[in-house]
Parts: C-alpha cells; structure tokens; sequence
C-alpha cells in the first residue's frame, strides 16, 4: 500500500521544510537555540519543540502530561494553551537532546508516510481533540512546518525557499480565507472588486469580488476598476497574515490605490493564523 496520490504533494512538503529545519539547527551551539523568533513568544528551541511535538501527535504519541506556568504573556487562549503544552515541556532541553528528538521524529514520520495506506477523507486527531480529515491534517501540518520553517531562517539569519513546495501550500491555504478577509472582516462594499498583485519568488495576481449580498469569492481575472488595489512582495504577503509582522512595520514595502479606508480596514484584519 502507498500513499494516496492527492496526500503525496502535502507530503512532500513536509518532507522538504522538516528536512530543512534539521539542516538548520544541526550545527547551533546552545545559546543560538534561545534566539527569539519572528512567532510571538517562541524561541529557536520552541518553534522545533513545537514541530517534534505535532508530528508526535500525527505519530498518535499520548500528550505530555504538564502544567502550564501562569506567566506566559503570549498564551491568552485555548488553542495557545494546546499548543504551548509540547513547547513548554521541552524548554530545558539541551541542544543535543533536541536534535536528536528531531532526527528520530522524522525518521518515525517518514516510516508513517511510507505505509500510510488511509483514504483522504479518513478521520483523524486534530487540535483540542477535534476530528478532521487526514487530508486536512497533512495539509495543516505542510503550512506550519514552511511558516516555522521561515520563523528559523529569519531568526537565524538564513534566508531561502521562499518558493519550496510548501510554499505553494502556504499561498493557496491564505488565498483561500482571502474571501472573507475582504468581504466580511473589512467589510468591503457590495458589488466591488479588491485585487492582490503579490511579486517575488511566488508571485501571483488575484481579484477578491464582493457580490450584491456581501459574499465574497476570488479568481485570477484582472478587475476593471476595482476599489482598492493592494501590491506587496510575497515575504510581506505571507508574515502580515501569519501575524509575523505587524502592518506599520511593513508599511514601506505595501502600495495600495484606490479607497484608502478600506486598503486599511483589509490590512487591520489580514493575519488568519491563531
């Protein structure tokens, strides 16, 4: 049995960034593990506990059993709280031990891949014991490694793979909620047309339309006339809606034409991710 060949892209994916992320941290002595991140609150060392620990999880691993300390600023919710719980219990670890974790999760992972044999649609753990798709876990677990993939390269000063597989996973992911980014949280005006101009290594144009009844939908069509028009390079793109950057610290590298109220209103409500 092989994996079935509409999970093989988001495997790839994954494959690529964990792979890098290893190549990465292999040679960091240990203080280059407590270089704070662009993820709010997470060092080096928590962005790989948080990779080891949700591959641990796809592995069907038990959770850790831990108490949070009550002084995290960065944790103000449930799905934080989830998600900090695998970071947490590896903030002592010494570099070797973290590497080593590393290694030995993604050989587990690999050997996983290799004789996964369930269909796409077939029921998987999910965050805060949720049930989802195996498709959507692969998918979900593709995104973040790229996104903490980044996270390491700019802390460490590293840059590249803007345009690796998971990178095309990452701008379909966000192009998809760019709908209701538009439409419902900016709340653009019925019959109008707002259009992304994304450049850089994954470069792509994009039309959001906002029907008679508020609805919104996107397709790659150039809009005549459209209400706002929002150009930025692809790094931008993807570390405003990621919550890497904030907006006015990226002001420079954004052009918008049109209304300036609603340009803003978009960019207020563009980060997707928790």
């Amino acid at each position: 049995m092989s994996l079935h060949p509409s999970l093989q892209n988001y495997a790839d994916a994954w494959t690529h960034s964990v792979e890098a992320i290893s190549e990465l941290v292999q040679p960091l002595v240990e203080g280059e593990w407590n270089r704070r991140t662009p993820c709010p609150g997470w060092s080096v060392r928590d962005v790989v506990s948080h990779v080891i620990g949700m591959d641990c999880e796809m592995l069907g691993d038990p959770r850790p059993i831990h108490t949070l300390p009550r002084d995290l600023y960065h944790v103000s919710n449930e799905h934080q709280r989830y998600m900090e719980m695998q970071v947490d219990v590896r903030r002592h670890h010494t570099a070797p031990e973290m590497t080593s974790e590393l290694e030995y999760t993604i050989i587990r992972r690999n050997r996983q891949l290799r004789n996964e044999s369930r269909e796409p649609h077939a029921k998987v753990r999910g965050p805060l014991g949720s049930e989802i798709t195996l498709e959507q876990s692969m998918r979900y677990r593709a995104f973040d490694v790229w996104v903490h993939e980044q996270d390491l390269r700019t802390a460490l000063g590293r840059p590249g793979n803007l345009d690796s597989p998971g990178a095309y996973i990452v701008r379909d992911e966000l192009l998809a909620v760019l709908p209701k980014v538009v439409a419902k949280e900016a709340g653009a005006p019925a019959n109008s047309a707002v259009v992304f101009d994304v450049h850089g290594p994954v470069d792509f144009l994009r039309t959001v339309r906002v029907d008679s009844e508020g609805h919104g939908t996107i397709d790659g069509a150039v809009s005549l006339g459209p209400a706002a028009t929002l150009t930025l390079d692809w790094e931008t793109y993807f570390r405003l809606a990621c919550g890497r950057v904030t907006v006015d610290s990226v002001a420079d590298r954004i052009k918008t034409e049109g209304d300036p109220e609603l340009a803003a209103a978009i960019l207020r409500h563009f980060v997707v991710t928790q």
